[in-house]
């Protein structure tokens, strides 16, 4: 399915009731919100069609359908948001692999992320992450009314301390508690390697938890057809409440915008301070000015003859695979980019959609997206070098792999930031989650989405609860908006 922009309108009327600037999931997800409450909402898109970096694309040749950004998506499944609508109607159904992750290593079988919280703690010898998961598997649903949610009063405190109190350690620290094998402490590191953040520091364990949970309760899913099924479905549901979106309408300035009751940016901090400049207070800006970037994503895409030739079987099995080997591995290479350089045998996130999916590429023919983490703003002088040594790893566990390829495409951080201006130096999450910017961001303030200009509140990845496709940040701002109004 290529990217479009089915159900986008022209036109922008004076006098809405909100206007939302930015057609990503979580600009989609405050308009939808907005518009549920009986709100008249306008989106205006800066580029040509909506979804941000949720969108596919054929990147390297006809017929095999690539995503430009995200790819597994298990928090678009839990989101508390995409699940109270209606979103299957207008298209979007789910395909779950029958191994949620694989982390392989050189002389060891994978350490396997299942379904099955007993098999998964089984496999990796792990009895207390098996004690400690199984509470929160069983009351999932409870559990990330709280975790995801911006700063609140708890409304189930002790589900949440049961949570929290490891969460707040590093990843290798809870690790070590839960894990007795390298195997098992490689597959937990790996988890956090998600996260955006220093791995040594906390909360990085929290990631790992809620990837894991997420792996129990829903797999790690991708949308059939791509992650464009996922925008196609929030923009059809946004036409059927009566919205529109303005599609190639940049605004550079506030008071473009026609008069409306709020207005709900989709942008980071930096692009609010374009936005508003000399009208935001002095020590607003300032907080702004602060705000830290988490390493940037260099992406690569193949169109492939075959499926990746796995030496172990249970990687063919897998949607998702961590390529790195030992837990000093991954420390090592997430370590390298904070520190402005890269690892010579980088921790590799790679999806493999079409032995699950097979609509996304010719018959016979297979679709692989890959990732690793370089410095923020990294130089395309470092292609050639990621390109080798991401392939050089997919190889050393998959050999044959290269005899595959038909064709490649790259995605730099700076082509990253040239297609979508919040990806900041290639970050890809909105934001470093360090835990001062995990629990506050973009500034210090009990409501994060609203800001000192009345009317103005920020919807995007830099506000709580982060990255990830899951339309939380927008929804929970639109809420922020509508208590404002009086009308929530």
């Amino acid at each position: 399915m290529p990217a479009t922009d089915a159900g986008v309108d022209a036109g922008v009327d004076a006098g809405v009731d909100a206007v939302v600037v930015g057609a990503g999931p979580n600009g989609l997800a405050a308009a939808i919100t907005l518009a549920r409450a009986g709100w008249s909402v306008v989106v205006r898109e800066a580029t040509d069609a909506p979804g941000g970096a949720c969108r596919s694309a054929a990147l390297t040749l006809p017929g095999f359908v690539h995503d430009v950004g995200s790819a597994v998506h298990p928090l678009a499944s839990l989101s508390p948001a995409f699940r109270q609508w209606p979103l299957a109607e207008h298209g979007l159904r789910w395909v779950e692999p029958p191994i949620a992750l694989a982390h392989p290593f050189d002389d060891a079988p994978p350490a396997l992320l299942l379904r099955d919280l007993a098999d998964t703690a089984a496999g990796l010898e792990a009895p207390r992450y098996r004690a400690l998961m199984a509470p929160l598997v069983s009351r999932w649903e409870a559990l990330l009314d709280d975790v995801l949610a911006p700063a609140h009063v708890p409304r189930h405190p002790l589900l949440l301390a049961r949570f929290g109190l490891p969460a707040m350690l590093s990843a290798p620290r809870l690790a070590r508690v839960l894990f007795p094998t390298d195997r098992g402490r490689a597959w937990f590191v790996g988890l956090a390697g998600h996260a955006g953040a220093p791995l040594d520091g906390s909360p990085t364990a929290a990631f790992a938890l809620v990837l894991a949970l997420a792996g129990h309760v829903v797999g790690w899913p991708m949308p059939v057809g791509g992650a464009q099924a996922i925008t196609d479905a929030l923009v059809g549901y946004f036409r059927s409440l009566g919205g529109r979106i303005e599609t190639g309408a940049p605004v550079t300035r506030l008071d473009e915008l026609p008069p409306a009751r709020a207005v709900l940016l989709d942008v980071g901090p930096r692009q609010f301070l374009a936005l508003a400049g000399s009208r935001l207070p002095a020590r607003y800006r300032a907080a702004l000015a602060r705000y830290r970037y988490a390493p940037g994503a260099f992406k690569m895409d193949w169109a492939l003859s075959a499926p990746i030739p796995w030496r172990d079987p249970d990687c063919a099995r897998a949607g998702t695979l961590h390529l790195a080997g030992s837990e000093r591995a991954v420390r090592r290479s997430e370590a390298a980019p904070w520190r402005g350089d890269t690892d010579e045998q980088p921790y590799v996130i790679l999806a493999q959609p079409t032995p699950f999916d097979p609509s996304r590429a010719p018959p016979g023919r297979h679709v692989a997206w890959a990732y690793g983490h370089v410095p923020n703003g990294a130089s395309d002088r470092i292609r050639e070098t990621m390109v080798a040594r991401i392939e050089a790893q997919i190889e050393r566990f998959a050999p044959g792999f290269r005899d595959c390829v038909l064709a490649r495409a790259v995605t730099t951080p700076a082509d990253f930031e040239r297609g979508n201006a919040n990806l900041v130096g290639g970050d890809v999450g909105g934001g470093a989650t360090t835990l001062a910017q995990l629990l506050m961001r973009p500034t210090r303030q009990l409501d994060p989405y609203r800001t000192p200009l009345a009317g103005v509140y920020l919807c995007s990845a830099s506000t709580p609860p982060g990255g990830g496709v899951h339309g939380l940040s927008g929804y929970s701002a639109a809420c922020s908006a509508l208590m404002r109004a009086g009308a929530f």
